[in-house]
């Protein structure tokens, strides 16, 4: 008997496209046929509890060009063809028992590239916000007493701090290590975003809480009424409810550095042209702050999460700002600030206005970094 020919290699397995915005699948991603970017984008979503708000009609079309412009409807579109919150879970408990052995077992070291990239970035932070320690504070008795609809004397100072603050602020995206090889468009894009969130962070770990005030990086000390009063207004003690919330993590410049990085570099945003790379990007920056706040405190492994969690409650107050904005244009009597107009509302204007703040590629070697010291015990 003849031995019979060897069968051919079965064809590849074809899945259908993705449920979700219809470009080609990977394969059954929870529950559903998607693709690797629609997979990804869910599983961040649920992991880290993300709250997203449409700035349409919560209708958008979700497609492979539209997917990435609102992060809203794309959520909603994942749970409308099927995908399971259950199956991001149950993922993620299988790994649970080597999660627990690692905390246990982790000696807390880290390769010298990681050492590399936490210097930098807690060099990139320290040095475009002085802490607390490092200011000469003052105070001014401008509307201290009593709530106004706007004193105009603080918004006219608080505005032109908050402009060199954002100036601060695309300095040290500037200086993290990656974030200049993102395309121009994707910069815009991160800095636009992130942008509210990381001032409203970095004025948050300026908060005194004996004396319920806040300092601006020239030393400026407000109180809760005058930061009401130079334009915060109805967001104020939200504002305020979050930088208490910020005392019980006892966070010092690496990690408030790391955190603000985590939020900038963030694949999520919408509108990028590149949102695979920037959460390549952003991964080693997460390694870096889990392994850094453990390290700090060997006994609450709970603090990195608490630390990330803080990102959405960032969104949510930004959000705030960026609605309180609106009214505020309404209240003062002449135009917004550029930069902060800009920052708002024209992305393709922040990159001239930025270029100002470029820092030098390498700073030589005469230059000596400024003395920094531990931020105030809370």
């Amino acid at each position: 008997m003849a031995p019979s020919s060897p069968s051919p290699p079965p064809p590849p397995r074809v899945y259908k496209p993705c449920f979700v915005c219809n470009d080609k699948s990977s394969g059954y991603h929870y529950g559903v046929s998607s693709c690797e970017g629609c997979k990804g984008f869910f599983r961040r979503s649920i992991q880290k509890n993300m709250v997203y708000t449409c700035h349409r009609d919560k209708n958008c079309q979700i497609n492979k060009v539209t997917r990435n412009r609102c992060q809203y409807c794309r959520l909603q579109k994942c749970f409308e063809v099927g995908m399971s919150k259950e199956a991001v879970r149950n993922d993620r408990n299988k790994k649970k028992k080597d999660i627990k052995e690692e905390v246990v077992t982790d000696n807390y070291e880290m390769p010298p590239e990681m050492e590399e990239l936490i210097q930098k970035v807690s060099k990139a932070h320290q040095e475009t916000f002085p802490s607390l320690c490092q200011l000469g504070k003052y105070t001014t008795n401008s509307s201290a007493d009593h709530r106004v609809q706007l004193d105009l004397g603080l918004w006219d100072k608080f505005s032109e701090l908050a402009t060199k603050c954002i100036i601060k602020i695309v300095e040290f995206a500037k200086r993290l290590p990656g974030f200049t090889t993102l395309t121009i468009a994707d910069q815009i894009t991160l800095l636009k975003a992130a942008c509210l969130d990381i001032l409203m962070l970095r004025i948050c770990t300026r908060y005194t809480p004996d004396q319920d005030t806040m300092t601006f990086s020239d030393g400026l000390t407000l109180n809760r009424t005058q930061m009401h009063n130079a334009g915060f207004g109805p967001m104020t003690d939200l504002l305020f409810a979050f930088a208490g919330q910020l005392l019980p993590l006892e966070m010092d410049d690496t990690e408030t550095g790391l955190l603000s990085a985590i939020c900038l570099i963030c694949g999520d945003r919408m509108d990028l042209e590149e949102p695979e790379k920037v959460d390549k990007l952003q991964e080693p920056l997460l390694e870096a702050l889990k392994i850094y706040a453990r390290r700090r405190r060997p006994n609450k492994p709970h603090m990195f999460p608490r630390m990330l969690m803080k990102i959405t409650d960032l969104r949510g107050i930004s959000t705030k700002g960026a609605e309180r904005a609106i009214t505020l244009k309404m209240e003062i009597p002449g135009p917004m600030p550029p930069l902060i107009r800009e920052m708002l509302e024209n992305p393709e204007a922040f990159e001239e206005d930025s270029q100002s703040s470029a820092p030098p590629e390498k700073p030589s070697a005469e230059e000596k970094p400024e003395e920094t010291c531990p931020p105030e015990d809370p």
